[in-house]
């Protein structure tokens, strides 16, 4: 019994009848569509290109992450730069959003930043609730919080002690 089996990158392989007989390999070109399975196969194979091989520094991140809360109307924002501090982070950005559904959509629009520049190692706690969400990009920790509990926990008066905090308009 002689028949050919065909995947996604078009090779045939034809098999032999009996036992202990190899099966061959050849190239060739697929005439017409592919089916809607091999499509799906296809495109699971692929993963999407960075837009860039070097990951960026903290700089830029902390850059990045700034210019889109300033997109998102974030009220608040302040750095801290804890360099000097502790080794957990370069920056720490704290800022604040109106209601619960601000600060969700604030926090998805820094995540969203951070992968389109190819950072994917980002751990994010707090999104489903929203009052206090936390992002961690490894150099750059950013908090965005509902007022209220900004002001309960107050993390720019433990962390700027003895150093001062920029502060952004918003």
């Amino acid at each position: 019994m002689t028949g050919v089996v065909e995947t996604v990158n078009q090779l045939h392989l034809s098999y032999g009848g009996g036992p202990g007989q190899r099966a061959q390999a050849s190239r060739t070109e697929r005439k017409g569509p592919l089916s809607t399975v091999a499509i799906a196969r296809g495109r699971a194979r692929r993963s999407p290109d960075l837009v860039s091989k070097v990951r960026p520094d903290a700089d830029e991140m902390l850059r990045i992450v700034l210019s889109r809360l300033d997109d998102m109307k974030a009220e608040d924002t302040t750095t801290i730069d804890l360099r000097a501090q502790s080794a957990i982070a370069d920056y720490m950005v704290v800022t604040s959003g109106r209601s619960n559904r601000h600060v969700g959509a604030v926090a998805d629009q820094v995540l969203e930043a951070l992968r389109g520049v190819g950072f994917a190692g980002v751990r994010v706690e707090g999104l489903p609730h929203c009052e206090w969400v936390l992002i961690d990009a490894g150099d750059v920790i950013v908090h965005v919080f509902k007022p209220e509990v900004r002001a309960f926990y107050n993390l720019e008066k433990m962390w700027s002690r003895g150093h001062a905090a920029t502060r952004r308009a918003s």
